[in-house]
This record gives structure tokens, sequence and C-alpha cells, in this order.
């Protein structure tokens, strides 16, 4: 697992990588990564700057969560960077080539997966890559 399972700790790694890149730091690949998804995402830069650390962010909060937003970008990225689940990879160019946008593209393909993580969980089963998958696929139709 490249996080653990530690909130915070987690959240840190938003921190210093966003730190990182405000002050030209060198990065790990992986600092990196976080850092770009981080520039991509200005109004999540008060979390990111210290403010987030130890929010709660509920539904009836009336906020999203930031971390894990930007987690979730993350997880596409890893997952169009190893085509794993097979096809994601070729789903995410013909996304970001209609769009004209890789931000966006991500955006739509997080729908999908949160959509399938929420039905793994509520359902206690491991995520259905088919089910995800023909998710994906039908933003492409």
């Amino acid at each position: 697992m490249i996080f653990g399972q530690d909130r915070t700790e987690l959240r840190k790694m938003y921190v210093e990588a966003w730190r990182k890149r405000r002050e030209r730091l060198p990065m790990s690949p992986l600092e990196a990564q976080i850092a770009a998804v981080v520039e991509w995402h200005p109004e999540y830069h008060g979390e990111v700057t210290g403010d987030g650390l130890d929010r709660d962010y509920t539904p009836d909060g009336g906020r999203s969560n930031p971390f894990l937003h930007m987690g979730l970008h993350l997880g596409i990225r890893e997952q169009v960077a190893t085509d794993r689940p097979a096809g994601i990879a070729r789903i995410h160019e013909t996304l970001t080539s209609a769009t004209g946008d890789a931000h966006l593209a991500e955006h739509q393909m997080i729908e999908c997966l949160a959509e399938t993580l929420w039905d793994s969980q509520s359902q206690g089963v491991a995520p259905d890559e088919r089910k995800y998958l023909e998710r994906l696929r039908r933003l492409t139709a």
C-alpha cells in the first residue's frame, strides 16, 4: 500500500509535496504526482497548506473531501499508467481527445471509479472490474 492507513500521515504527504512544489525543491516521483494533482485544484490549496489536516469532511458538512478527490485522481493515473484494468489507458486517451482536457477526462473517470467503489463497499465485495469498465466505456460512446 502506497499511503498506509493513517489519515493524518496521508494528508501530510499532500502538504509536503505541495510545499516542495511551491519552494521548487526536489521531489520523489510520487510527490511530483501528488503536487501535479494539487496544482490542478487551486480550490484545495488552503487544505494542503495545513488548513485541512484534521478536518472531517462529511456529506452533511457541505464540502467534499479534497484529499479523497485528489486520491481518486492519483488512482486513475495509476490505472492508466499500468493499463489496469486492461483498456483503461485507451479510454483515458479517447476521453482526453474528445474533451481536449485531461483534467476533465479524469473527472469523468473519477465518477465511474467512485460509483464502483461505493457499490463494492456497500455490498461488502471486491470492486467489479467488468462493471467499472462498462461505466467507463459508456463515457466514450
